[in-house]
C-alpha cells in the first residue's frame, strides 16, 4: 500500500539509543502512495496516536520523519529492542556528586516540551513500556511517573507513533488487541516498480536504467517465495545497492553485498541468489 521509503541518551546507553531531530534541516524525500500523509496530519490534529505496520524497510521511519518536518516538530526517536524498559522511557535517578538527582527520559521529555515521539518497532520492548504508555494513547494523555508519584499532562503539541513488522516471529513478537485499539493504524508495503524506481533516483540520484534493473530485482526475489526467506528485499536494501553503485562500485558487486548477502547467511541460497542477479544487471 504504501513506499519505502544525535544526541545518545546516557541513561542507559548500552540498552538504549535515542535520536532527535530538529526540523531545519533538508526536507527527507518521501513518496506519497495514498492518503497517508492526510491521515498523519489529521491524526496529529486530534491526538490520536498512529500506529505504522509493515516490513522492514518499507519507509516507516522516513515517513515518520517527513512528517515531523511537515509539521515543524522535534521527532524523539526510540529504536525498541528486548531490553527497553519503562524506566528507560520515562527516566531514573542518578547518583551526580553527593546527590541524587532524577533525570527525565525520552519520552518524559517528549511529553513535557510537546515533541512527537516515535517507538520503533514497539512490539521488540517489554511489557512495562506497553502499560507505561496506556494513559498516553487514550483520552488522559497523561505520564504517570510512579517513582516521583506525579502524572504529566501531555503538551497539546505532543503525539505518539509507534511502528511494528507484524510478520517477523509471528506468534512470539504480537501486540495484543487492546493496544492496537488505542491508535489509529497505516499499513505500509513494498511500492509498485514506478513508484520504487523514483524513489531510487531520487534517493541516490543513480540513473534511471539501472533504478529500474534494481527494483526487477528485487521484484523477483520477492516472489521467489519457496526461498523460505525471513525477510524479503526491501526498498533500503535497493537504495545503499544504489548508493554504492552511483559512487563507483560494480554493478554485480554492489547488489552482491547490499541485497543478496543480507538476505541469508545459507551458501547455496546466496549463490542461487548472486547467479540471478548477476543475469538481471
Amino acid at each position: 500500500m504504501m513506499n519505502d521509503t544525535l544526541i545518545t541518551s546516557v541513561l542507559k546507553p548500552h540498552i538504549l539509543k535515542t535520536e532527535t531531530q530538529q526540523t531545519n534541516t533538508l526536507i527527507p524525500f518521501y513518496k506519497p502512495i495514498a492518503k497517508e500523509v492526510e491521515v498523519f496530519e489529521q491524526a496529529y490534529k486530534n491526538k490520536i496516536p498512529v500506529l505504522l505496520k509493515g516490513p522492514t524497510g518499507t519507509g516507516k521511519t522516513r515517513f515518520v520523519e517527513f512528517m515531523t518536518h511537515n509539521l515543524n516538530q522535534e521527532l524523539i526517536t526510540i529504536s525498541c529492542h528486548e531490553e527497553t524498559s519503562s524506566t528507560d522511557l520515562i527516566g531514573r535517578y542518578i547518583i551526580k556528586g553527593a546527590e541524587t538527582v532524577w533525570i527525565d527520559g525520552p519520552l518524559t521529555k517528549a511529553v513535557k516540551t510537546g515533541a512527537i515521539i516515535y517507538l520503533d518497532e514497539i512490539a521488540e520492548a517489554r511489557p512495562d513500556v506497553i502499560v507505561a504508555i496506556h494513559s498516553l494513547t487514550d483520552h488522559r494523555k497523561e505520564l504517570y511517573i510512579d517513582k516521583l508519584g506525579e502524572t504529566i499532562k501531555a503538551h497539546p503539541n505532543f503525539m505518539l507513533v509507534a511502528s511494528f513488522n507484524p510478520g517477523y516471529q509471528k506468534g512470539f513478537k504480537e501486540l495484543k488487541p487492546s493496544t492496537r485499539q488505542r491508535f489509529i493504524a497505516l499499513a505500509f508495503n513494498y511500492p509498485n516498480e514506478k513508484d520504487e524506481t523514483e524513489i531510487l533516483v531520487n534517493e541516490t540520484q543513480i540513473d534511471g536504467v539501472t533504478a529500474k534493473k534494481l527494483v526487477s530485482i528485487a521484484t523477483k526475489i520477492r516472489n521467489l517465495t519457496e526461498l523460505g526467506l525471513t525477510e524479503t528485499v526491501s526498498t533500503r536494501l535497493l537504495v545503499d545497492a544504489a548508493k554504492l553503485i552511483h559512487t563507483g562500485l560494480g554493478k554485480r558487486l554492489a547488489v552482491r553485498v547490499a541485497v543478496v548477502e543480507p538476505l541469508t547467511d545459507d551458501t547455496e541460497i546466496t549463490e542461487a541468489l548472486a547467479d540471478l542477479c548477476d543475469l538481471m544487471i
